[in-house]
This record gives structure tokens, sequence and C-alpha cells, in this order.
């Protein structure tokens, strides 16, 4: 978008007013240093003229002074004087007093003051006969220049003249005279900026041409070319401005190809990408790392790569570049499996061929998955080996008991093999458990056996023999049944679904309180029934309750491994129900039990199918 240039900032304006201002500046200076002058050699002047005056007028005055007789009447003496001053040049002479030695008027020029004449005078500065060359303020505000001169003879002071002259009417000319100069500044002046106007635009013309260019070329738009007015050397510019506006199309054509293809790579990669400059800051990311880091585009930009990655505290960007290659950022929300987010973060230095590091290339990779099954196969081994280790150790002490000595006696003997062959069955229940969650695992198990059951009839079939139990357990038990009044025909295998409802029960019965209730439930929902089953047990810790379903996992190991359990019964469940297309879970709460769910798909069956 073009953005408007005022008048007051534009290039124009500004030569213009540089010009302008030159003239206006060297006119001052000029008119400055004249007016001074002029001021200074006219008031000079005028000093100069009134001190002649003064001193001629009183040399005349003497001159009649000296020659009058000493018995001459005052009246024809002051006559003489007023000829005196009535001969002599009045221009800007405002007034004239003649006193004799005894400070009496004799003569002056003022017509209306001829009644000073024989009187005494009043102005101070005349009666101390003293030469005075002043220039003052009289009552009017004006500026006036005052002369006394003394009239002197051999005989001593005869007397003196005093001149009050306009020295405001000189000041006035030279305002005048001011005036005129500055009225011809100021018409040169707006000649000047008429000229100067005309000058400047004639200079920015081609250059607002090529701003307007540059502008477009900035929008994308290359078409347009420069005017050459001339061979100046903004006519060279132009012409350069051109060509170098064809070699940027062709440049950015070939960049905008290059860019497509780059964005097109990003954009479909699997793996995110953060490219930063050379201090660390980011300048792309694309939309796998946006997801990955769970920021937006916005956020991203311009940030910190150590802060964006939250490795600041760790990592200096020197060490990022020297010494990491590869990174492991566990970005987990929580302990839950779900929640768990891993990243692996492979960095590489951006280098121009004189070796400077222009930025860092960060590619991430999602490895959740990876680690989990890492973590959960040493689990696996780590697990079996001790499940193993166990019996083998506890056989071992047996057996060696029984190599000592002991299988001649009769009392121990019998004991010592019985426990020897309940551990080996263990072992064997956990080797087939093992290798049937193995061909689950690789999807080779045996195809199940799907039939039409009543599901409630085949609940209760279980349930009835967990009641005849009873009698045979350590503990006190009661079932409690809360099924639907309706029959529930699924199609399943009833063996495997048998196994599972087994491992659920005995899990009921192993962690429920003596003579606790077991709680089993029966509903149907729209497209499942739901089979449940309650104990009154400890419960399932919540950071626990995500996990009882993997292999070998145990919320209370010491308490599951004394009463025979492998570990293995609820992750083989866990499968089999997979395998029919439904789901299993659990909910807990500790110290009030806890409740494992079964959803199987169902759909009504109809009397007819079976007629």
């Amino acid at each position: 978008m073009q953005k408007r240039v005022r008048f007051f900032q534009s290039v124009n304006f500004k030569i213009a007013l540089t010009f302008i201002l030159i003239l206006v500046i060297s006119i001052e200076i000029i008119g400055a240093y004249f007016i001074s002058n002029l001021e200074n050699t006219t008031i000079t002047s005028f000093y100069n003229d009134m001190n002649q005056r003064t001193s001629a007028l009183a040399s005349n005055v003497g001159t009649v002074l000296n020659n009058s007789e000493s018995g001459e009447n005052f009246d024809d003496l002051s006559s003489e004087v007023q000829q005196v001053i009535n001969n002599m040049n009045m221009t800007d002479i405002i007034e004239v007093r003649v006193i004799n030695a005894e400070s009496t008027i004799l003569a002056t020029n003022e017509t209306s003051g001829t009644s000073l004449v024989g009187q005494k005078n009043d102005y101070a500065v005349l009666n101390d006969f003293d030469v005075l060359n002043e220039q003052q303020v009289d009552e009017n505000n004006e500026r006036v220049y005052i002369n006394v001169y003394p009239i002197q003879s051999n005989a001593g002071n005869l007397g003196a003249v005093y001149i009050r002259s306009n020295v405001e009417s000189q000041y006035a000319e030279i305002s005048k005279t001011a005036f005129i100069f500055f009225s011809a500044s100021l018409i040169a002046a707006v000649i000047s900026i008429i000229v100067a106007l005309w000058v400047s635009r004639s200079i920015t013309q081609p250059i607002e041409e090529m701003r307007l260019h540059a502008m477009r070329v900035a929008n994308g738009d290359y078409s347009g070319r420069v005017q050459v007015y001339g061979k100046d050397e903004l006519s060279q510019l132009g012409e350069s401005f051109n060509q170098l506006s064809e070699r940027i199309e062709e440049t950015q054509d070939s960049m905008e190809a290059e860019r497509n293809r780059l964005d097109s790579v990003l954009t479909h990669m699997t793996d995110g990408v953060i490219a930063t400059d050379r201090r660390g800051t980011v300048i792309t990311i694309n939309e796998t790392a946006l997801s990955l880091l769970g920021i937006t585009s916005e956020e991203a930009v311009g940030e910190s790569i150590l802060t964006l990655l939250n490795i600041q505290e760790d990592y200096s960007l020197r060490r990022l570049l020297e010494e990491t290659k590869d990174l492991l950022l566990d970005r987990s929300e929580s302990d839950r499996r779900e929640n768990q987010l891993i990243l692996k973060v492979n960095f590489s230095m951006l280098r121009r061929e004189s070796g400077f590091i222009s930025g860092l290339v960060a590619v991430i990779h999602d490895v959740t998955e990876q680690e989990r099954t890492e973590q959960e196969r040493r689990e696996f081994v780590s697990n079996v080996s001790h499940e193993l280790r166990t019996p083998l150790t506890s056989m071992r002490s047996y057996i060696e008991a029984l190599s000592e000595g002991a299988w001649q006696d009769e009392e121990v003997a019998p004991q010592f093999l019985k426990v020897t062959l309940e551990e080996t069955d263990r072992m064997i229940r956990m080797i087939n458990d093992l290798l049937d969650l193995s061909r689950m695992d690789v999807g080779t198990t045996t195809t199940l056996q799907r039939e039409f059951v009543n599901f409630t009839e085949l609940v209760n079939f279980v349930l009835d023999r967990f009641d005849m139990m009873v009698s045979s357990q350590e503990k006190e038990y009661v079932i409690r049944r809360e099924f639907t009044q309706r029959n529930l025909w699924v199609e399943i295998d009833t063996d495997k679904m048998i196994q599972v409802i087994d491992n659920i029960m005995n899990n009921a019965i192993k962690y429920s309180p003596d003579g606790g209730t077991i709680t089993v439930r029966l509903i149907e929902t729209h497209n499942n029934i739901i089979f449940s089953v309650s104990d009154q047990g400890l419960g399932i810790p919540r950071k626990d309750l995500g996990r009882v379903f993997d292999r070998f996992y145990r919320v209370d190991k010491a308490r599951a491994r004394a009463q025979g359990g492998t570990g293995l019964g609820l992750a083989i469940s866990r499968e089999v129900v997979k395998a029919h297309g439904g789901s299993i879970w659990a909910e807990s709460q500790e110290n009030r039990g806890s409740t494992f769910y079964i959803a199987l798909p169902y759909e009504p069956y109809e009397e007819d199918w079976w007629e």
C-alpha cells in the first residue's frame, strides 16, 4: 500500500526550504551587517556634525562677546548674539541657548522662548561651563543629543553655548532604510521560493518515479519501468534501477520456485523442523513442529530456540552449537500413558563456505512410542527374570535340602516335594501365559471359536462355580448378582471368555477382605452389554490405575506373589476382549474397592432367527 508523503515531509519541500533558508540567512547576515554599519556611520556623522556646529557657534559668539564694549547695553549684546544664532544652520536642532558668565540667557532659537532672554539659566549642565556631548531621552521619550561648549577668552569664561538636537530623526531614517532593505529581501525570498520549487521539482520528479517503482517492486510488480529524461546522473540511476528490477524479477521467480519446493517438503514432513538465525532466534517452523510443541506460529517465530524447547536453564546457545547433537525432551503433561510425549531433537549447524555459522536447524522426532516400547521391553525382561528367579530359587533350596538327606525324612520330604511341584506348576502356567500373549502379539493366536451364547447363563455358570468354592477358600465372601431380566445373546468364544471372567473374579476374591461382598452386574446398552465386577478391597491408587493391564504389573507386589499370581491375567484378559471387538477398563477409589468393566458388542436378536 502506497503511503502518502505530506508536502512538508517531501524531498521537494526540503530542497526548496534549504535554498530559501540559505538565501534568508545570507540576506539577514548581510542586512544586519549593513544596518549596523549604516547606523554607526550615520549616528557618528551626526554627532560629529553637531559637535562642529556647536564649536563654531561658541567661537562666533565668543568673537561677539570679545568685541563688545564694557558698557554696551545688554539688549544690544543679546541682539548681536541672536543674529549669530539666526545665521547658523538649524537643521535637526531643537533648541539653542547662549548664556553669559553670570548664567544669564543672552539668546535662544525658540520663538516662544524669547521671554527667556535676560532670565537666569535653569539647565544645570549649562551652568558648569564644561564641554558636554551626550545622548539623552527627553520628556517626550525621544532621543536627543546635548552639546554644551564654553565660550572662553584670555580673561576666562565668557559664557556657554547649549544645543539640543533631534537624533531620533536619524534613527527614523535608518529604520526606513532597513524597512526598504527587508522589503526587497522579502520580494527576493518569494522569487527564490518559486525558483527553488521549480528546481527541486525537476530534481525530485525522477526520484519520485523511482520511489513509486520501488514500491511496486516491493509489492511484487516488476512490469513497470522508470522513465529516463536525459543523460545526467539521475537518468543513469533510473537506467540502473530498471536493470535492477529485471534482475530482481528473475531472482524472485527462482527463489519463489525454491521456496515452494521447500514449503512443500516441510509441510509434508512427518518430523518437526525449526530453523534459526545465528543468534538462535526462530525464523522458520513447520506445522508438525508447532503441533508437537503445542504452540502457534506467532508464538514461535522470533522466540529463542532455548526458550521454545524449555532448555535455557541447562544449555546455552554456544553449548548447543559446539557440543550437543541429539537431545531427548520429556514433554509429558503427567504420568498417564495418554498424556506422555517424548521428543528427540537432532541439531545441525548451517555454515557458509567461509565457515561462518549462519544458523541452526533442529529436527524433532516423536519417539514416545519407541521410548515406551523400549521401557516396556526393559520392564518385561526384568519382570520375567524376577518372576522366574523366585520359584527357581525356592525349588533349588528345597532340592538342595533333599539332596543333602532330607529325602530320608518321611515328614519333611513329602512337604518339600509338594512345594517343588507347586513352584513348577506356577512356572508352567507363567510360560503358557507368556506363550499365549506372544501369539496374540504377533497375530498367530488360534482363531476364535465363536458361537451364539446366552451370556447371562454363562456368567451365572461361572459364578455358581465360585459360590461352590467358598468353603474351600481361606476367606469368606458373598457374590451379589445384579443382572438384567433379559437374556443377552452374544457371539463369543466361550472358553476364552470364561478364562477372562475367571481372572477378574479371582482378582476380586484375592483383594477382597474376609467376609466381603463381590457385586457382579450385567446390563445392556444400545450397542453393548456391560459386565462389571466390584470388590470391597483396598482399591487401586490413581497413579497405578492406567497400568493394571500391563504385563507383570502389580499394585501390591508382595501380596500378589504370595497368593501365586503370575501378573499376566489382566494382560491376557485385555487381549481376549480386544479380539472380541470389546474393551476392558477399571475404576477404583483407594480404601473403597475397585470395579472392572467389560464391554462387548451386542445386537439384540429377533425370535425368528431360530425358527
